[in-house]
Parts: C-alpha cells; sequence; structure tokens
C-alpha cells in the first residue's frame, strides 16, 4: 500500500524543509515536494496544516509498571491528602475482595517534609502498599507493616531507609531498598495481569507518538516482578508491536557473578525483532527529596550525601566488563556526585557502546563536557526542569547554593557537543513527549498541567537552560532511537514509516503554546496503530 502525507510540513534531519513524504509497503520510499511524489496510484493522509514527525522513542520508562497501576488504586491524577484518601476509599469499597489495597501515583509535595503517615490509612480494614510517583517511596498502613514484622528494632537496609518517628516508631514511608520489605509481601501480578498491563500501556503511548521506548528497570524491583518474560512473550506472538529494548536491572546486592546470568538474559530475546534485551540499568543512587541521591557536599538542614548503591570503587570493574562483553550501560544518576561516579566508570569504554546516564538533575559544571568527551549521551527527562511544588518546597532548600543552580544543564550539554537522548520515566511524571518538549524549550509547567496553578509554575526555572524545539525534538526522536539502534527515528528514504501526525505545526506556535499540540494518528511500519476520534 502507498500512502501520501500531504497538506503540512515535515521534521526531516534537516529541519522542517519538506511538504510531503510517500510510503511504500511499510517504508518511507520518499521526501520532497507534494508535486514530484503525487505520481502514481496512492492514498492519502491530509496533514491539514499539522506537521509530520518521526515516532517518538522514550528513552526511559517503566510501561509494564504503569499499566499496572492504572489498573489499580491509581492516585497520580489526585493531588492532596483528602484526595487521595477519597479515591483510597472509594477504591477499598469497590475491590471488596481483594486482599491489598496497593498502587501508586502520590506526590511529596501533597505532604509536610514529603511524608505521609501510617496513620493517614487508618480507616483501612486491609494492609496498604501505596508507590511514591517517583517510585523511590511507598506509604503502607500499620497493618502492612504488622505483616511484614516491622517494628523499631528493625535495622535498615543497606539500599534504603525505613522512615520514623522521634521515639524510633515507623510512621509508615519505606525509602529505596527498604520498599521491597513489604512490597514483596503483596499479591503477585499473573502472566495475563502483566500481559494486559503491557497491551493497555503500548495503546496510551500509541496515543501520544510513542513508537518506541527503553524499559528502566527489565527485573525485579521495589515490590515489582521482573518483566522480561512478559516481553519475550508479547515479542514472540506478535503482540508487541512497539520497538522496545529493555535494560536488564543490576542487583545492587551483588557483585561481578551476576554478568553471566546477564548474558543468558540477554541471549533470551535473541531473534526477536520487537523486543532486544541489549542494556544493564545501573541505578547508582536515589532522590534528592529523602537525601539519596549522592551529593558532593551534605545536604542543607540535614546533612549527610546520600547513598551511592554501588560502591564506586567497585563500578568501574563492573562497568568495564559489561563494556568489554558488548552491553550498553544504562545510568541512573540524580546528585553531582552519582553523576561523577558514572562519569568515572565509563573513562575507557567503547562509545560504539552507546552508554547513556539518565536524569542528571545535578551536575558539577566541571562535569558537563565530561559526557562529549566520553561519548556518553545525555539522557533527559525534561519535565522536571521547572518550578513546582516539590522544587520548591523539598528540592531547592536542601541543596542550596551553587549546587540549586546546576540542576538540569541541557543547553551547557548542548554547548559542549553533547549528544541527546529523552524520555518520561512514565508513570514517574506523564509520558507524552510534547510536554516535555515544551518544558525543555520554556523551562516552565506545561499551560495544561495539574500543577499549572502552583505560584510559581510560570516562572522560567534557571532559563539560561533552555534549549530549542529542533533540538529537544531531535532528542525524543533520532537520539532516542539511536540509543535503541532502532531503524526508525529519522523521515529519509528507507526507514520504517513509524510517523506521527501532529494536529498543528509547534514550530509555527509561540513557544508558550508548544505544550497544546496533539496528536491526531501514528503508524507503526505504515500501519495506523492510533487515530484520534
Amino acid at each position: 500500500m502507498n500512502i501520501l502525507f500531504r497538506g503540512g510540513r515535515v521534521f526531516t534531519p534537516d529541519g522542517v524543509v519538506a511538504e510531503a513524504v510517500l510510503m511504500r509497503g511499510g517504508v518511507i520510499a520518499a521526501v520532497g515536494p507534494e508535486g514530484e511524489l503525487a505520481r502514481g496510484p496512492h492514498e492519502t493522509v491530509d496533514l491539514d496544516g499539522g506537521l509530520l514527525v518521526p515516532g517518538f522513542t522514550d528513552a526511559h520508562m517503566h510501561p509494564i509498571q504503569a499499566g499496572l497501576e492504572r489498573a489499580k488504586c491509581d492516585l497520580s491524577e489526585d493531588f492532596g491528602l483528602d484526595a487521595y484518601k477519597e479515591k483510597i476509599a472509594d477504591y477499598a469499597a469497590k475491590n471488596p475482595e481483594k486482599e491489598w489495597i496497593d498502587g501508586g501515583g502520590w506526590d511529596m509535595s501533597a505532604f509536610p517534609g514529603g511524608l505521609p503517615h501510617r496513620d493517614h490509612l487508618g480507616f483501612l480494614d486491609r494492609p496498604a502498599y501505596l508507590i511514591q510517583r517517583d517510585h523511590h517511596a511507598a506509604w503502607v498502613n500499620t497493618r502492612a507493616l504488622e505483616r511484614a514484622g516491622i517494628t523499631r528494632d528493625t535495622p535498615d537496609p543497606a539500599d534504603g531507609r525505613i522512615e520514623r518517628d522521634a521515639n524510633g516508631e515507623p510512621t509508615g514511608v519505606l525509602h529505596e531498598g527498604a520498599m521491597d520489605l513489604v512490597g514483596l509481601l503483596t499479591p503477585r501480578p499473573t502472566a495475563q495481569d502483566l500481559q494486559d498491563a503491557l497491551a493497555d500501556a503500548e495503546r496510551h503511548l500509541f496515543s501520544l507518538g510513542v513508537t518506541g521506548w527503553q524499559d528502566a528497570i527489565v527485573g525485579s524491583y521495589a515490590g515489582s516482578d521482573d518483566p522480561l518474560p512478559t516481553y519475550l512473550a508479547a515479542a514472540r506472538s506478535g503482540r508487541l508491536r512497539a520497538r522496545v529494548v529493555g535494560a536488564l536491572w543490576w542487583d545492587r546486592t551483588r557483585g561481578m557473578e551476576q554478568i553471566e546470568d546477564l548474558v543468558a538474559r540477554r541471549a533470551s530475546a535473541e531473534g526477536l525483532e520487537r523486543f532486544r534485551a541489549t542494556s544493564v540499568k545501573i541505578m547508582q543512587d536515589g532522590i534528592t527529596e529523602n537525601f539519596t541521591a549522592a551529593t558532593l557536599e551534605p545536604y542543607c538542614l540535614c546533612g549527610g550525601t546520600g547513598l551511592s548503591y554501588v560502591d564506586p570503587a567497585k563500578l568501574k570493574e563492573y562497568v568495564a566488563e559489561l563494556d568489554r562483553l558488548g552491553f550498553q550501560v544504562h545510568f541512573h544518576a540524580i546528585g553531582e556526585r552519582a553523576v561523577r561516579e558514572a562519569l568515572d566508570s565509563l573513562e575507557g569504554t567503547d562509545p560504539a557502546n552507546r552508554h547513556h546516564i539518565a536524569h542528571l538533575q545535578i551536575i558539577e559544571p566541571s562535569d558537563v563536557p565530561r559526557f562529549a568527551a566520553l561519548g556518553v549521551t545525555a539522557n533527559l527527562q525534561p519535565l522536571w526542569a521547572t518550578h513546582h511544588a516539590q522544587m520548591d518546597e523539598l528540592t531547592l532548600p536542601y541543596l542550596g547554593e551553587p549546587r540549586s543552580s546546576w540542576q538540569y544543564p541541557f543547553a551547557d550539554l548542548v554547548a559542549c557537543g553533547t549528544r541527546l537522548c529523552a524520555g518520561s520515566d512514565w508513570p514517574v511524571s506523564d509520558a507524552d513527549p510534547l510536554q516535555g518538549m515544551h518544558v525543555a524549550v520554556n523551562r516552565t509547567e506545561p499551560g495544561g498541567s495539574v500543577h499549572a496553578g502552583y505560584p510559581t509554575a510560570q516562572t522560567p526555572f534557571l532559563p539560561e537552560q533552555r534549549i530549542d524545539l529542533a533540538t529537544v525534538m531531535t532528542a525524543y526522536t533520532e537520539g532516542s532511537a539511536w540509543i535503541n539502534r532502532s531503524p526508525a527515528g529519522r523521515i529519509e528514504p528507507g526507514r520504517p514509516a513509524d510517523l506521527v501526525v501532529l494536529d498543528r505545526d509547534p514550530f509555527e506556535l509561540p513557544p508558550g503554546d508548544i505544550w497544546t499540540t496533539r496528536v491526531r494518528m501514528t503508524f507503526v511500519d505504515g500501519e495506523a496503530v492510533y487515530e484520534r476520534a
């Protein structure tokens, strides 16, 4: 089947310069003036003044977990204790057969000091396990603590913390590795639950123009089951349509001995068209709001310099062996010490393996040029780079200056010639790439955000770190596809016709209106997988 996309403009590697694209047999056949491409039989997709772009690839997300959470007690669209309690009570009433109340999506900024309490859930007749929006903490009730045997005498795990009151009693918040103390006791999803979660996530992502992604944790983490069998089954059956790479989880309780297992897990996906397990995810630290992000200097107000989950002295040895075996290393690094430890470990590795560091909330300025020098890609989550309640009420007071001004230095990375890719960390934050692009360009909350009413939402956050729309759109398309070794990501002849029709041309909008752009149609291999009603 031949399809001519016409009536708008096209985002190509050379910018928004073309006006039409001809697709033949699921592959881009030609790009250029409409008059030249319209000869011969074809069907037509009228862009209606909108923009045709490559399918977006999200370089860091957790879609199966997102799909599961969408089917559970989902707090992600609510804000505030009263709203959370109402949603939780309603969910409990509608699901009397459930042994546990589980789900998540609560926001730290909804609570004083970022911490809910077990007593807030005292109205429940069952144990509760609710994961924080950032997936770095869980809110549990007294019944859950009792079920897990957690008391004032329970020691903190090496990679986490049990929040306690002044008397040493657990308050109902479990940070990082402590989440497993309760999370692993919750009912396990069935194989069908996991397949349904993946299918639901894929449908949602197609509606946002996302045609590929890198799953940033393929392993068991924070009470979640290993999604590898789910991906393998979906890819082998043909149900998986998106182009996916799995980042195999580096178990921070183990060392070099796990690499043999990682090699075997990678081999289990060999030969599959839609899924490969060629990356390894190393989470080097936590997050700033609970003081687990690894910093060079102590946090203000509370002291401490966070956690390095993998011993920096051993990290370089592990990374060198993964690199030698041809694995891509995908780092989580939030604090400036974690970023430095990741960069140090990547010294001397092969840039052809396309290593990347995600999140990059804080980068000490002298480390910014090292990304380009080492051939390390910066994996951006732009939506976080704004003034919002969590940033202004928790992060900034804890970081202080000058460290607060080192956050999300997108423009500095670009100025040094750093290769960019981009993602959402969904379900931590919205999976819509266009909202992320808006923030990268404006450094303000998208006008339609649930938090847009926050007083400083439209005050640019470190505006000198803005980047232009073409740069960030390239990160979400070509940049992230490159990280995944995907053949898609560019609109040029010979590439798969993974294409997205936008309802308007964001390059012709005032920058403050980029967020209003929506997806009309999404194509994978030339077949429509989403069309807005």
